[in-house]
């Protein structure tokens, strides 16, 4: 049942893209926090996002591809800190 967690597959979807962001980023996001300061986790939120995004779901061709990806990369971004909000903190309100 779970033999396919992260394929090629899962990880050209919007939601596999968001998941691997969030694990990636809250597994290494001590060792960023402790080098450069918590203000940078975004940032580097957002570089795993758009590294990601390149390599399993570049978007096009051209100048058209790689604006589109970035843009991808940034809602990915987004939607991985939102949803590691959610499952840390269920009954906050914001």
């Amino acid at each position: 049942m779970f033999d396919d967690f992260m394929t090629v597959d899962v990880m050209s979807t919007f939601v596999g893209l968001s998941m691997a962001v969030m694990l990636i980023v809250q597994f290494t996001k001590s060792l960023v926090k402790k080098r450069f300061g918590s203000r940078f986790v975004r940032l580097y939120a957002f570089i795993i996002a758009l590294i990601l995004t390149f390599i399993f779901a570049k978007q096009g061709v051209g100048l058209q591809g790689i604006v589109l990806t970035v843009i991808n990369a940034m809602v990915i971004t987004v939607t991985s800190f939102g949803g590691y909000e959610v499952i840390s903190n269920p009954g906050t309100n914001k």
